[in-house]
Protein backbone atom coordinates (compact mmCIF):
# COMPACT_ATOMS: atom_id res chain seq x y z
CA UNK A 1 0.00 0.00 0.00
CA UNK A 2 1.51 2.94 -0.63
CA UNK A 3 0.46 6.53 -0.37
CA UNK A 4 -0.52 9.42 -3.40
CA UNK A 5 2.10 12.35 -3.63
CA UNK A 6 1.74 15.42 -5.46
CA UNK A 7 -1.18 18.31 -6.48
CA UNK A 8 -3.02 15.76 -8.33
CA UNK A 9 -5.30 12.91 -6.23
CA UNK A 10 -6.08 9.43 -8.36
CA UNK A 11 -9.53 7.75 -8.17
CA UNK A 12 -9.79 4.32 -9.73
CA UNK A 13 -7.66 1.67 -11.91
CA UNK A 14 -4.97 1.82 -13.81
CA UNK A 15 -3.91 -1.44 -14.96
CA UNK A 16 -2.43 -3.09 -12.10
CA UNK A 17 -3.13 -0.47 -9.37
CA UNK A 18 -6.29 1.16 -7.58
CA UNK A 19 -6.64 4.57 -6.33
CA UNK A 20 -9.12 5.57 -3.07
CA UNK A 21 -9.15 8.04 -0.45
CA UNK A 22 -9.33 7.07 2.73
CA UNK A 23 -9.16 8.68 6.54
CA UNK A 24 -5.31 8.55 5.99
CA UNK A 25 -5.35 10.36 2.90
CA UNK A 26 -5.09 8.66 -0.83
CA UNK A 27 -3.54 5.32 -1.37
CA UNK A 28 -2.66 3.27 -3.79
CA UNK A 29 -2.35 -0.89 -3.81
CA UNK A 30 -1.60 -3.31 -6.36
CA UNK A 31 -3.91 -6.26 -7.30
CA UNK A 32 -3.30 -9.15 -6.48
CA UNK A 33 -2.74 -12.05 -8.73
CA UNK A 34 -4.33 -14.77 -6.22
CA UNK A 35 -7.86 -15.28 -7.25
CA UNK A 36 -11.02 -16.33 -4.27
CA UNK A 37 -11.30 -19.85 -5.31
CA UNK A 38 -7.73 -20.19 -4.54
CA UNK A 39 -7.25 -19.12 -1.49
CA UNK A 40 -10.60 -21.05 -0.24
CA UNK A 41 -9.30 -24.68 -1.43
CA UNK A 42 -5.82 -24.22 -2.07
CA UNK A 43 -3.70 -26.17 1.22
CA UNK A 44 -1.13 -23.67 1.01
CA UNK A 45 -3.67 -21.04 1.90
CA UNK A 46 -4.97 -22.66 5.25
CA UNK A 47 -3.42 -20.39 7.79
CA UNK A 48 -5.42 -17.54 5.74
CA UNK A 49 -8.33 -19.17 5.99
CA UNK A 50 -8.36 -19.68 9.71
CA UNK A 51 -6.96 -16.04 10.26
CA UNK A 52 -9.85 -14.44 7.73
CA UNK A 53 -12.51 -16.78 9.84
CA UNK A 54 -11.28 -15.69 13.04
CA UNK A 55 -10.71 -12.09 12.12
CA UNK A 56 -15.01 -12.70 10.87
CA UNK A 57 -16.12 -13.63 14.15
CA UNK A 58 -13.70 -10.34 15.89
CA UNK A 59 -16.08 -8.26 13.80
CA UNK A 60 -19.23 -9.36 13.76
CA UNK A 61 -18.41 -9.46 17.85
CA UNK A 62 -17.50 -5.84 17.74
CA UNK A 63 -20.46 -5.07 15.47
CA UNK A 64 -22.86 -6.62 18.29
CA UNK A 65 -21.14 -4.74 21.21
CA UNK A 66 -21.41 -1.40 19.15
CA UNK A 67 -24.99 -2.03 18.74
CA UNK A 68 -25.82 -3.17 22.19
CA UNK A 69 -24.33 0.40 23.25
CA UNK A 70 -25.25 2.39 20.28
CA UNK A 71 -27.48 5.12 21.90
CA UNK A 72 -24.36 6.02 24.31
CA UNK A 73 -21.66 5.83 21.50
CA UNK A 74 -23.64 8.54 19.01
CA UNK A 75 -22.14 11.16 21.37
CA UNK A 76 -19.29 9.35 22.45
CA UNK A 77 -17.04 7.17 19.60
CA UNK A 78 -14.37 8.53 16.96
CA UNK A 79 -14.22 7.37 13.74
CA UNK A 80 -12.26 4.49 13.95
CA UNK A 81 -13.91 2.70 16.87
CA UNK A 82 -14.91 -0.14 14.38
CA UNK A 83 -11.37 -1.46 13.42
CA UNK A 84 -9.93 -0.51 17.55
CA UNK A 85 -13.01 -2.90 18.82
CA UNK A 86 -12.53 -5.66 16.05
CA UNK A 87 -8.64 -5.69 16.94
CA UNK A 88 -9.36 -5.41 20.16
CA UNK A 89 -12.08 -8.41 19.96
CA UNK A 90 -9.39 -10.34 17.73
CA UNK A 91 -7.53 -10.78 20.72
CA UNK A 92 -10.51 -12.13 22.39
CA UNK A 93 -10.77 -14.52 20.05
CA UNK A 94 -7.04 -15.49 19.77
CA UNK A 95 -7.11 -15.83 23.44
CA UNK A 96 -9.64 -19.42 23.44
CA UNK A 97 -7.71 -22.23 24.56
CA UNK A 98 -9.74 -24.95 24.11
CA UNK A 99 -11.16 -24.45 20.29
CA UNK A 100 -8.45 -25.09 17.35
CA UNK A 101 -6.93 -22.65 15.60
CA UNK A 102 -9.53 -20.93 12.93
CA UNK A 103 -12.60 -22.15 15.31
CA UNK A 104 -11.74 -19.99 18.17
CA UNK A 105 -14.67 -17.76 18.88
CA UNK A 106 -15.52 -14.79 21.58
CA UNK A 107 -17.36 -16.38 23.83
CA UNK A 108 -14.64 -18.87 24.94
CA UNK A 109 -11.53 -16.27 24.75
CA UNK A 110 -11.15 -13.73 27.76
CA UNK A 111 -13.53 -10.85 27.04
CA UNK A 112 -12.36 -9.17 29.97
CA UNK A 113 -9.38 -8.36 27.36
CA UNK A 114 -11.73 -5.57 26.73
CA UNK A 115 -12.13 -3.75 30.23
CA UNK A 116 -10.95 -0.46 30.04
CA UNK A 117 -11.42 -0.03 26.06
CA UNK A 118 -12.24 3.69 24.99
CA UNK A 119 -14.73 4.51 22.50
CA UNK A 120 -13.53 7.92 21.89
CA UNK A 121 -9.63 7.87 21.14
CA UNK A 122 -9.67 11.74 21.09
CA UNK A 123 -10.84 12.07 24.54
CA UNK A 124 -9.52 9.24 26.97
CA UNK A 125 -11.37 8.50 30.44
CA UNK A 126 -8.32 8.50 32.92
CA UNK A 127 -7.03 11.49 31.00
CA UNK A 128 -10.15 13.85 32.09
CA UNK A 129 -11.75 12.37 35.09
CA UNK A 130 -9.48 12.60 38.14
CA UNK A 131 -11.66 10.59 40.68
CA UNK A 132 -11.31 6.93 41.96
CA UNK A 133 -14.19 5.19 40.30
CA UNK A 134 -15.74 2.18 41.59
CA UNK A 135 -17.59 -0.29 38.45
CA UNK A 136 -19.11 -3.43 39.46
CA UNK A 137 -21.38 -5.91 38.36
CA UNK A 138 -23.32 -8.18 40.76
CA UNK A 139 -24.55 -11.00 38.72
CA UNK A 140 -26.45 -12.67 40.79
CA UNK A 141 -29.08 -9.46 41.69
CA UNK A 142 -28.39 -8.12 37.80
CA UNK A 143 -26.81 -4.69 39.33
CA UNK A 144 -24.15 -3.07 37.12
CA UNK A 145 -23.47 0.57 39.22
CA UNK A 146 -20.71 3.19 38.91
CA UNK A 147 -19.86 4.89 42.05
CA UNK A 148 -18.28 8.67 41.71
CA UNK A 149 -17.32 9.89 44.97
CA UNK A 150 -17.45 13.06 46.55
CA UNK A 151 -15.04 15.92 44.33
CA UNK A 152 -14.84 19.29 43.41
CA UNK A 153 -15.52 19.73 39.23
CA UNK A 154 -12.74 22.18 38.49
CA UNK A 155 -9.94 20.40 40.23
CA UNK A 156 -11.37 16.43 39.21
CA UNK A 157 -12.45 17.11 35.75
CA UNK A 158 -10.22 18.14 32.61
CA UNK A 159 -13.35 20.05 30.81
CA UNK A 160 -12.76 21.28 27.14
CA UNK A 161 -13.04 25.09 26.76
CA UNK A 162 -16.58 26.52 27.14
CA UNK A 163 -18.06 23.53 28.97
CA UNK A 164 -19.96 25.11 31.40
CA UNK A 165 -21.46 22.09 32.75
CA UNK A 166 -21.09 18.11 32.86
CA UNK A 167 -22.99 14.73 32.67
CA UNK A 168 -21.85 11.30 34.01
CA UNK A 169 -23.25 8.59 32.12
CA UNK A 170 -23.23 5.28 32.00
CA UNK A 171 -24.61 2.06 30.96
CA UNK A 172 -25.22 -1.87 31.39
CA UNK A 173 -25.90 -4.82 28.76
CA UNK A 174 -26.10 -8.13 28.61
CA UNK A 175 -25.03 -9.26 25.46
CA UNK A 176 -25.40 -12.40 23.03
CA UNK A 177 -22.79 -12.82 20.90
CA UNK A 178 -24.37 -16.19 19.42
CA UNK A 179 -27.30 -14.79 18.11
CA UNK A 180 -26.66 -10.98 18.10
CA UNK A 181 -28.95 -10.04 20.68
CA UNK A 182 -28.80 -7.51 23.38
CA UNK A 183 -30.29 -5.45 26.73
CA UNK A 184 -28.72 -2.05 27.10
CA UNK A 185 -29.87 -0.28 30.40
CA UNK A 186 -28.26 3.59 30.88
CA UNK A 187 -28.75 6.33 33.52
CA UNK A 188 -27.22 9.53 33.32
CA UNK A 189 -26.96 12.04 36.30
CA UNK A 190 -28.00 15.78 36.55
CA UNK A 191 -26.28 18.34 35.40
CA UNK A 192 -23.44 18.79 37.39
CA UNK A 193 -21.63 22.86 36.73
CA UNK A 194 -18.06 22.36 36.14
CA UNK A 195 -16.85 25.13 39.32
CA UNK A 196 -15.04 24.81 42.65
CA UNK A 197 -18.09 23.50 44.69
CA UNK A 198 -17.95 20.09 46.26
CA UNK A 199 -20.28 17.80 44.79
CA UNK A 200 -21.81 14.88 46.77
CA UNK A 201 -20.94 11.25 45.36
CA UNK A 202 -22.73 9.86 42.74
CA UNK A 203 -23.80 6.38 42.13
CA UNK A 204 -25.43 5.27 38.51
CA UNK A 205 -26.53 2.03 38.74
CA UNK A 206 -28.01 -0.03 36.25
CA UNK A 207 -30.35 -2.98 36.05
CA UNK A 208 -29.61 -6.08 34.26
CA UNK A 209 -31.31 -9.14 34.11
CA UNK A 210 -30.56 -11.33 37.32
CA UNK A 211 -28.36 -14.47 37.35
CA UNK A 212 -28.02 -14.15 33.53
CA UNK A 213 -26.03 -16.74 32.05
CA UNK A 214 -24.43 -14.04 29.46
CA UNK A 215 -21.45 -11.76 29.14
CA UNK A 216 -22.38 -8.50 31.08
CA UNK A 217 -20.68 -5.17 29.98
CA UNK A 218 -20.60 -1.82 31.91
CA UNK A 219 -19.38 1.50 30.22
CA UNK A 220 -18.83 4.86 32.23
CA UNK A 221 -18.39 8.06 30.76
CA UNK A 222 -18.33 12.13 30.73
CA UNK A 223 -20.43 14.54 28.48
CA UNK A 224 -20.01 18.39 27.95
CA UNK A 225 -22.53 20.95 27.88
CA UNK A 226 -22.40 24.58 27.82
CA UNK A 227 -25.49 26.51 29.48
CA UNK A 228 -27.18 29.50 27.09
CA UNK A 229 -30.03 30.89 28.95
CA UNK A 230 -31.68 27.93 31.18
CA UNK A 231 -30.98 25.44 27.86
CA UNK A 232 -28.19 23.02 27.45
CA UNK A 233 -25.89 22.13 24.51
CA UNK A 234 -23.86 19.66 23.97
CA UNK A 235 -20.35 20.89 23.09
CA UNK A 236 -18.69 20.38 19.79
CA UNK A 237 -21.96 17.43 18.77
CA UNK A 238 -20.09 14.80 21.41
CA UNK A 239 -16.73 15.06 19.69
CA UNK A 240 -14.93 15.59 23.13
CA UNK A 241 -16.90 13.34 25.48
CA UNK A 242 -15.42 10.12 26.61
CA UNK A 243 -16.83 6.73 27.41
CA UNK A 244 -15.13 3.36 28.19
CA UNK A 245 -15.69 -0.06 29.66
CA UNK A 246 -14.92 -0.21 32.97
CA UNK A 247 -16.02 -3.78 33.61
CA UNK A 248 -16.79 -6.70 32.22
CA UNK A 249 -18.76 -10.19 33.85
CA UNK A 250 -17.90 -13.56 32.27
CA UNK A 251 -20.55 -16.38 33.13
CA UNK A 252 -18.86 -19.13 35.07
CA UNK A 253 -17.70 -21.46 32.58
CA UNK A 254 -17.22 -18.61 30.31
Amino acid sequence: MAKQTGLVKLGGTIQDLSFYKTKDGFLAREKTSIDKERISTDPAFQRTRENVAEFGRAGSAGRILRRAFRPLLADAADGRVASRLTRAMLKVVQSDMTSIRGERTVTKGDLSLLNGFGFNVNAGLEAMVYVELTAAIDRETGEATVSIPEFIPRKSIVAPSGATHLKFVSGGAEVNFEDGTYKLVSSVSPEIAIGTQTEAAVTLTNALPAASTLPLFLVFGVEFYQQVNQAFYMLSSGAYNALSLVAVSIPVGG
